[in-house]
């Protein structure tokens, strides 16, 4: 199954405007398709009145793309089918391996030729303005469908390296075209606003401005949320959702309580990893809801999870999640290292009972676009007699190391059907659909920054 964007079309391409030209060249983008409502050829097009969506991306690698010819799209901070298809097509001018993900070889190219360009040198990518391709080729479209499906203001942040030169801005416009619909289009207005990180952070007020007044306002925070930024703290209090990937975090469990702690502040932080955890929360909680296993649930005191080596975030959640629901009280926290990595978290029970859990990062041969995705997991007990051996696998893996370890218990296993697609782009585009808090993330997220506190 494939998800297929509309077709966009550019109304106005990016323009480098002056800061305080922003909002009159919008304007004027729109006055201008008034004049054309007599034309029957050339279909009608109106703003949107959605929503504003800012986005911080620190990754400079979509930008430099777009300067030296290999990408045409909106600066915006998706990693879609263009995207994709630019990196493609700037490998091969390169000689690198064609994978259409971006790495560090190719973005040291990439900034190489772009300082040759700003130094007006001749560079091997001299003739990158004439490479074609095709987005349609590169598959799901969904990522650049962000914007097409829901037609909003984006306000593109995006810190640049170097000295602080103040900043620099481009206004564009793109409409998605909707088969049932041909004769009117609902467009997208994009802004975006390139500098330093610090220089980005004095202008805070105007970026608070250039938000529509009266709709929602959400953040895709493409980096480590930081209080003490004061960019991300101004954004943080007029923005009904803070949009966060905790999959790309660096230190993760540092990021986790740093997060922890500012949504403990009622900062409205939603993270597009804790929703890939959904199908196995579903299906813990659907293994202990028939009345026979409903009460041997309380018989659980031994709990191991594995995950992919690379990011514990998923792992740390899941048993934040566990621990919330069954109201168990972090103890102690102990890393073993190793081969796994292993992390052992003992929890306390109301009835004074000890839980021990282990969190496993297993090395995988071929591991997939999430880092710390789920593998498997198996809540159990030193209870012989208890009916609550409970084994779940991603479809991908297997149970071959909890099935080992099951002992003498007799173990209920299920198969974990993963989200279609798990991808930080997708996720974002269904997560624009609902605003406000999550009280089970918000609950979940307490008891695992308990946890960490004991590291």
């Amino acid at each position: 199954m494939s998800i297929q964007s509309p077709p966009l079309v550019s109304i106005q391409p990016p323009k480098d405007v002056s800061l305080s030209e922003i909002e009159a060249e919008l304007g004027q983008i729109w006055q201008s398709r008034e004049g054309d409502n007599g034309n029957k050829d050339i279909p009608s097009a109106m703003r949107a009145t959605t929503f504003n969506f800012v986005v911080y991306e620190p990754s400079e690698s979509q930008q430099i793309l777009a300067a030296l010819g290999f990408y045409r799209g909106p600066i915006d901070g998706i990693d879609g089918p263009q995207t994709k298809a630019a990196i493609k097509a700037a490998q091969k001018v390169y000689k690198l391996p064609v994978t259409g993900k971006g790495d560090r070889e190719l973005l040291n190219q990439l900034r190489g030729s772009f300082e040759n360009l700003k130094q007006g040198k001749e560079d091997v990518v001299g003739g990158a303005n004439e490479i074609q391709y095709n987005p349609a080729s590169e598959g799901n479209g969904i990522a650049d469908a962000i914007a097409a499906t829901n037609p909003c203001r984006i306000i593109a942040l995006c810190p640049m390296l170097g000295e602080d030169e103040g900043v620099t801005a481009q206004v564009s416009a793109y409409c998605p075209v909707q088969k049932y619909n041909q004769n009117t289009l609902v467009c997208c207005e994009y802004i975006t606003l390139r500098g330093t990180a610090t220089a980005l952070e004095r202008i805070g007020g105007m970026i608070s401005a250039l938000m529509v007044s009266g709709l929602p306002n959400i953040v895709w925070w493409k980096a480590t949320p930081d209080s003490e930024y004061g960019l991300f703290d101004r954004l943080a209090k007029i923005s009904n959702n803070i949009v966060i990937d905790s999959s790309s975090f660096n230190d993760t469990e540092t990021d986790l309580w740093k997060v922890a702690e500012l949504v403990k502040q009622d900062t409205p932080i939603v993270d597009l990893n804790w929703r890939r955890l959904a199908p196995w929360q579903e299906l813990t909680a659907a293994a202990f809801d028939p009345p026979d296993r409903r009460e041997s649930l309380k018989a659980v005191d031994r709990v191991t999870i594995d995950y992919e080596k690379g990011n514990p975030a998923q792992a740390l959640m899941f048993l934040g999640w566990l621990a919330s629901r069954l109201q168990w009280r972090p103890a102690s926290y102990n890393e073993e290292g190793g081969t796994y990595d292993l992390k052992r978290i003992k929890f306390t029970t109301t009835d004074q009972r000890t839980v021990e859990a282990e969190l496993a990062a297993i090395p995988t041969a071929d591991s997939g676009d999430i880092p710390g995705d789920l593998i498997s997991l198996r809540l159990s007990s030193t209870d012989m007699e208890a009916d609550c051996c409970t084994v779940l696998c991603s479809e991908t893996t297997g149970c071959m190391r909890m099935e080992a370890g099951g002992g003498a218990q007799s173990c209920r296993i299920q198969q974990v059907t993963p989200l279609f697609d798990q991808k930080a782009e997708v996720l974002l585009s269904q997560q624009l659909r609902r605003v406000g808090r999550e009280m089970l993330y918000t609950e979940s997220l307490a008891e695992m920054a308990k946890i960490l506190e004991l590291k």
